[in-house]
């Protein structure tokens, strides 16, 4: 089976997206087919890879690939090229995705009590695109349902999350339930970490996957302040039983996003291509196990 990880945080600003990107090119670079997901609706891993041609694109979409049965065949047009790695890209349509799969998900509950649900959905109803299956309801199980039809080619498939909850976050917890959480040195992350273990907890109890952190991100670690000591020991206790990588605060993370290309690609004697390689190691580990 292809090895799937999600890389979530529901607060914006830690670098999620780098971390995604450059864990895909570590994994690359250690001879490892990857294909990255773009599941966030802003396309910052879509932009992040040079393709943001492919974020205003005309239908079919990845969207198109969720919310409708017949068209998850349509993922395998939707792939993209990238030195380093494959690309299923966001799209602007995926805006409105958080949407319909919410109201999909309020009217398979409806049916499953015998209630009418076509008041619930006016016109356009993704109950009669066969978005829902009879077996699985819910409106999380469609990613899963995507990713089988592309994934035979890959190693690893690496799903970048939005940064909020929601039904788009629950699909990709779902579909790739093996999770590496990227957080800031601040004091600020620390309650977003705690509001993600408690998602990925929910996410058990409602479904039958078990979420497993495969590995925890300390990003954007600055000079040595009191406060990243604090939270980088607040981190060794919150991850005991996680690997944890630090990565430091570099330039060239951002000027290589901006180039299009991972770190490896773009500064490859820079210090920090270390790290996200031992990340990678980290990875093969947790799925040889």
């Amino acid at each position: 089976m292809t090895n799937r990880l999600t890389v979530a945080s529901a607060k914006g600003g830690v670098g999620k997206t780098t971390v995604a990107i450059n864990l895909a090119g570590a994994l690359n670079h250690r001879d490892h087919d990857v294909l990255l997901v773009d599941m966030d609706p802003q396309g910052v891993a879509t932009e992040g890879l040079g393709h943001a041609e492919a974020y205003d694109a005309e239908p079919p979409t990845l969207a198109d690939t969720l919310l409708a049965g017949d068209r998850r065949h349509l993922a395998q047009d939707l792939l993209l090229d990238h030195p380093e790695m494959d690309l299923l890209p966001s799209n602007v349509d995926l805006l409105n995705t958080e949407r319909d799969l919410t109201l999909s998900d309020v009217a398979a509950d409806l049916q499953a009590r015998g209630v009418d649900a076509t008041s619930v959905i006016q016109s356009g109803t993704l109950l009669e695109d066969s978005c829902l299956d009879e077996d699985l309801p819910h409106a999380r199980y469609q990613l899963d349902k995507v990713l089988r039809e592309v994934e035979d080619d890959y190693d690893y498939v690496i799903v970048d999350s939005p940064p909020y909850y929601g039904e788009i976050l629950d699909n990709c917890l779902y579909a790739a339930p093996n999770v590496v959480i990227p957080a800031l040195a601040e004091g600020t992350s620390q309650r977003a970490v705690e509001l993600l273990y408690d998602e990925l907890d929910a996410m058990e109890r409602e479904t039958d996957v078990r979420c497993i952190p495969a590995l925890a991100v300390a990003n954007r670690i600055r000079a040595s302040t009191n406060e990243a000591k604090e939270m980088l020991e607040w981190f060794d206790a919150a991850f005991a039983e996680t690997p944890l990588i630090e990565i430091r605060e570099r330039v060239a993370l951002q000027y290589s996003f901006n180039a299009g290309r991972t770190l490896f690609e773009y500064e490859p004697g820079n210090d920090m291509t270390d790290r996200f390689t031992d990340a990678a190691k980290y990875v093969e580990d947790f799925f040889n196990e």
